[in-house]
């Protein structure tokens, strides 16, 4: 039975005084003047702390211990703000914590948004929270208009480029759930990557089949090698998907079987001695199957 999974946070966020957070990391001159602390600090400035700071449990001190958000810590300082909103985690160690944490994806920017203007935040507050253009803010609003189920549910949580939606919709949405399909695959979330698959697609696949596909930098005649090219593509790996999970299954027990057999010491010596090129191949299939790490 599997251990249930331990929470290493409260599960309700607290207001916590400035005073009594420590954080772990002096602010240098160099990060107040960048580009990614001006933004932040007039985010704050604008709509408040929208990502809550971790901190650790306060010590004996009273204090707490800055797990993430030192940008947000000093630009509230900045602003004489005198308290926020934090999660205390049961985690002290900033570096394990950091490693867990998930960073805005585009489509969760896009709900973000999206609730923000539904609630009567004004466009243009949101573009100077964000530090982007007022346009901007209102394209990423309509970023899932004409996009399939499917795909969103795939890419939600990845962090892809906004104008690859631009590509998609001009696909059809089966087209458009498999273009995310191989985005995943080959995690690639790039438009270039997008624009290679459209140009690729079959006219049949795109939104607007009576119009001719044109792509930047590519023929006709180039587009319709990669078309042939992806359609080849696309049934080896339909084909591949189909007998992977079989393959892999076959590969685990023939290993473990392998490495039970090269354990025996007398088995070990008899290959050395007369057929040493299969030890070698034995020893390299195990390892390469190996699930420890080097």
């Amino acid at each position: 039975m599997s251990k249930p999974v331990r929470i290493s946070f409260e599960r309700e966020a607290r207001e916590v005084p400035l005073d009594s957070i420590l954080p772990l990391r002096p602010m240098t001159k160099r990060i107040i003047d960048s580009k990614r602390y001006e933004r932040i600090a007039t985010s704050v400035g604008a709509v408040g702390v929208i990502e809550p700071l971790v901190v650790a449990k306060a010590a004996r001190d009273g204090r707490h211990m800055l797990l993430d958000g030192h940008l947000r810590l000093h630009a509230l300082r900045e602003q004489n703000i005198g308290s926020t909103l934090c999660i205390i985690s049961d985690d002290d160690e900033a570096f394990t914590y950091n490693k867990r944490v998930n960073r805005l994806a585009t489509v969760q920017e896009h709900y973000m948004i999206s609730r923000a203007i539904d609630r009567g935040v004004p466009p243009a507050m949101i573009a100077k929270a964000l530090g982007i253009d007022e346009k901007v803010v209102l394209h990423r609003r309509n970023l899932l208009d004409g996009i399939a189920p499917g795909a969103v549910e795939l890419l939600k949580d990845r962090p892809i480029n906004p104008h690859v939606f631009n590509i998609l919709r001009k696909m059809k949405p089966l087209k458009q759930t498999e273009t995310a399909e191989l985005m995943v695959a080959m995690n690639n979330f790039t438009a270039t990557y997008a624009k290679a698959i459209l140009a690729a697609s079959k006219q049949t696949d795109l939104a607007k089949p009576d119009r001719p596909k044109t792509v930047s930098g590519l023929t006709s005649e180039q587009m319709a090698r990669m078309e042939r090219e992806m359609e080849s593509l696309t049934k080896d790996y339909q084909a591949l998907e189909v007998t992977f999970g079989d393959d892999v299954l076959q590969l685990v027990l023939a290993s473990r079987y392998l490495g039970r057999l090269i354990q025996n010491t007398k088995i070990v010596g008899y290959l050395e001695e007369r057929y040493p090129e299969i030890i070698v191949e034995f020893r390299t299939i195990v390892s390469a199957t190996s699930l420890d790490p080097n």
